[in-house]
């Protein structure tokens, strides 16, 4: 059965039915955490009435520093969006900065030089054993490295990323990573059913992303498996799985585009660049960014993360 846990200042806490019962855990971070497995039972068990969740603020249950690994165009309905076809896409990985990572709640800071802000939710893999160079990962396996799964959002600077093809510092800057609330600790029976998770983003309660992980096209274990022909994963760190359809970004089309590949690369990123400021979906000042992932049950629940966005001074909104 899952087991909900959440960070605040405080330390370590197991959520359930929105009341927290502490975990008696000298752990600092996520690794340790994972580690302590008595403690996180025995909280999980713990009798009494707990502490109620609304009167604490919840930091990410991944610390940092970690590694964040991300799978690109990893959904079929992205794909189609971004103009590939799904069952062409090879898979690919990139990197983001750790110091990116921020709570489920607060402020999303838009830099005052970057003018197209996207949202892009995914599901986060917490690795809880090291995954060797070499690691052959079955997916019947998958319990013996995946430990939590957790609600993450891969906030994209859209006019960084793509002129310069830089995917690390496009995804990098802070707040730029919002994960939790919770770090849902799972097994292999719950890991076998992450095909019915659904992302649900939504931008001022307005639904933009909404797919299950059935619509993957590259799953975790095969993901874990290619990620280990050349990166070591360890406890704590963590696998963004990629995004469904519905970003701000989406290729022009078959004319425009095939006309704008005709173009010299001053000219076709300055149509981009004039085509997508007329784009009302990308974030502004004040927007409200909401993300949660859960079977449609309820029987596996992340829950629910909130963020707000926020211009830096100096920057038009």
């Amino acid at each position: 059965m899952s087991t909900a846990v959440v960070r605040t200042a405080e330390g370590w806490w197991v959520e359930r039915d929105e009341r927290l019962h502490r975990i008696a855990t000298d752990a600092r971070t996520t690794a340790e955490l994972l580690a302590d497995k008595p403690a996180v039972s025995a909280a999980a068990r713990a009798d009494g009435p707990g502490r109620p969740l609304a009167e604490r603020e919840l930091l990410s249950p991944v610390t940092t520093p970690c590694r964040i690994v991300a799978q690109m165009v990893n959904y079929r309905s992205h794909a189609r969006d971004s103009g590939f076809d799904p069952d062409k896409v090879p898979p690919a990985f990139f990197r983001k900065a750790s110091g990116s990572v921020t709570g489920p709640t607060g402020d999303i800071v838009r830099p005052a030089h970057v003018r197209l802000l996207d949202h892009e939710i995914e599901l986060g893999l917490v690795l809880g054993a090291t995954l060797p160079i070499g690691a052959e990962v079955r997916a019947d396996g998958l319990s013996r490295y995946v430990a939590g799964l957790v609600v993450a959002q891969d906030i994209s600077a859209r006019d960084v990323q793509l002129p310069k093809t830089q995917f690390y510092e496009g995804k990098s800057y802070p707040t730029f990573t919002p994960l939790g609330p919770r770090l849902l600790l799972v097994d292999a029976h719950e890991l076998a059913a992450l095909d019915r998770l659904r992302l649900t983003c939504a931008v001022n309660d307005v639904v933009r992303q909404d797919r299950t992980a059935a619509d993957m096209i590259t799953p975790p274990a095969r993901a874990l498996t290619l990620l280990a022909r050349f990166q070591t994963m360890e406890p704590g760190d963590v696998l963004l799985t990629g995004t469904p359809g519905g970003t701000a970004l989406k290729s022009p089309g078959g004319v425009a585009a095939t006309l704008g590949a005709l173009l010299p690369p001053d000219r076709r990123w300055k149509a981009f660049f004039a085509r997508e400021a007329k784009n009302p979906h990308y974030l502004r000042h004040g927007d409200v960014l909401t993300s949660r992932i859960a079977t449609d049950d309820g029987a596996l629940d992340l829950g629910v993360q909130r963020g707000t966005v926020h211009v830096e001074r100096g920057a038009e909104a």
